[in-house]
């Protein structure tokens, strides 16, 4: 038999035996590579939360993919994503298989065209609330439709889309391109700020000036529950609570220089951000959370993108000074 029949006529392998090679495999992965992102799944639901479900409904929804994706749901199940990072128009994955070694793989997203974007933006002011309501995904049904459209939506269609995977398959679309397809889902379950990461949008544009200034903790959702049905005919849960920030200890004298200059330094700006968040070892992820934004916003600011609006320095202050 060719290698080409190897490939395609492989002897059954059981789901066990599938978790336990995938494990063996990340274990063996993780000595040489700490920082590995692998997709787990709690159960056999993929995605539970509105961005994760989502964005699974928008890739199920397209023809060009259908055929592959169930193979795909299989591999994320059995814990075959044994990497997946999500950055700005592109996502990275190691996908384990029958061979010895993971396969690569690269999928680049075009990002969400302007004129799209200026229209939802128009079609959002005044019916968000806050950034918080908006990364929980409780929404009107009126914007989630609007979120969720096709031809004019936030999410990406198949040619926006642009997938390679280093196995022999010579599909457009092979099984572990479709597990990953998946897994982002997952991924946006547990972070949902990662979506507007990978659009390269900002999610602060989606709120009114005063609304976007406003955290809440406990924030009801805004619709019910059977709303939501008739939009997407699923159930959304709840979103998980999000674990408290674990603070990190530094040496008195370095944190005192920080807190002094903090204290001086009313005005905020992205190059300041970044100097005594890497001060202090603050991460983003931290800041962004206790001003309710999302940490592509973070980046934004540091990068030079946007400038830190006023309504943000007092909290900037609390949060740099209580470190």
């Amino acid at each position: 038999m060719s290698k080409y029949d190897d490939y395609y006529f492989l002897p059954y392998v059981s789901v066990a035996e599938k978790l336990e090679r995938n494990a063996k495999m990340a274990a063996k992965l993780a000595k040489s590579n700490k920082s590995l992102k692998p997709v787990v799944l709690k159960g056999r639901t993929i995605a539970s939360t509105f961005w994760g479900k989502a964005w699974c409904n928008n890739i199920e929804s397209y023809q060009d993919f259908e055929n592959r994706l169930p193979r795909g749901r299989s591999y994320v199940r059995s814990g075959a994503i044994l990497d997946l990072q999500i950055m700005e128009g592109k996502i990275t994955a190691l996908v384990g298989g029958s061979a010895s070694m993971p396969y690569k793989i690269m999928i680049e997203i075009q990002p969400l065209s302007s004129q799209k974007w200026e229209a939802l933006k128009k079609k959002c002011v005044g019916k968000i609330s806050s950034l918080l309501v908006l990364i929980q995904g409780k929404l009107s049904p009126e914007i989630l439709q609007e979120f969720c459209s096709k031809e004019t939506g936030l999410f990406p269609s198949p040619k926006e889309i642009k997938m390679s995977c280093s196995c022999p398959d010579y599909a457009d679309l092979c099984k572990h391109l479709a597990a990953v397809l998946y897994g982002i889902g997952a991924r946006l379950d547990e972070d949902p700020s990662l979506f507007f990461t990978l659009r390269k949008i900002d999610d602060s544009e989606l709120i009114g000036a005063d609304a976007a200034s406003v955290l809440t903790d406990d924030v009801e959702s805004e619709i019910a529950n059977e709303d939501l049905e008739n939009v997407f005919g699923v159930t959304f849960d709840k979103l998980p609570e999000t674990p408290a920030a674990v603070k990190t200890k530094k040496p008195p004298a370095k944190k005192d220089k920080a807190k002094k200059n903090v204290k001086k330094e009313m005005k905020w700006t992205g190059r300041k951000l970044i100097r005594l968040r890497k001060e202090l070892g603050i991460s983003p992820t931290n800041i962004a959370k206790h001003l309710g934004i999302s940490v592509q916003t973070i980046s934004n600011w540091e990068k030079g993108k946007y400038e830190i609006k006023p309504k943000y320095f007092e909290k900037l202050n609390k949060i740099f000074a209580s470190e």
